[in-house]
């Protein structure tokens, strides 16, 4: 058995138990769609289809509620979601061509997540901070006044983050605290 193959096994073996936890119960599928979507890191069609048998219920349910909520994705999201306000006052800033430029530097040709997988970009309507125009989220940090030349900056700053996380390196803040003395 391939490596990939174990890892897909152990996937469903892990949704398994999750169904076990809750698949009796009344009114769980959002918890279990949850737990199911944070095991494989989406809800493709082969998950929602093996959820629905297991709780013998018809597909169309279980996919009804995967694509009401804007919580559960149907396709694979990279490790960071930009997400960039097309609300009118950033649109007017400028805020399309930012989102074209994201798409330019990650080669989004077909989907929204990038190749190395850890960039999904997508456009949102408004993130309520007008005033910050045009603005974006990543992990929920807001970006504003942003601009078309500041892509770059952004991705390098998140691939940074990637080379310290899997060189195992720490990361030092850029200032210490203040040290007291005992009694002080």
């Amino acid at each position: 058995m391939a490596n990939g193959e174990k890892e897909l096994d152990e996937k469903y073996r892990q949704l398994d138990e999750v169904l076990e936890r809750y698949g009796q119960q009344e009114g769980q599928l959002i918890r279990i769609l949850k737990e199911a979507q944070e095991i494989f890191g989406y809800l493709p069609e082969e998950v929602q289809t093996y959820i629905a048998r297991k709780l013998d219920m018809p597909v169309s349910d279980v996919h009804g509620v995967v694509t009401f909520y804007a919580l559960f994705h149907t396709e694979p999201r990279g490790k960071y979601s930009i997400n960039i306000c097309l609300g009118t006052a950033c649109y007017v800033q400028g805020a399309q061509g930012i989102l074209e430029e994201f798409r330019r530097q990650l080669e989004l040709h077909d989907g929204d997540t990038s190749g190395d997988g850890l960039f999904t970009v997508k456009s949102t309507r408004c993130l309520g901070a007008c005033g910050l125009a045009p603005v974006l989220t990543v992990e929920g940090e807001v970006y504003g006044k942003f601009r078309r030349q500041d892509v770059a900056r952004l991705l390098r700053k998140y691939r940074h983050r990637e080379v310290i996380v899997n060189d195992q390196q720490y990361e030092r803040p850029h200032r210490y605290p203040e040290e007291t003395a005992p009694g002080h």
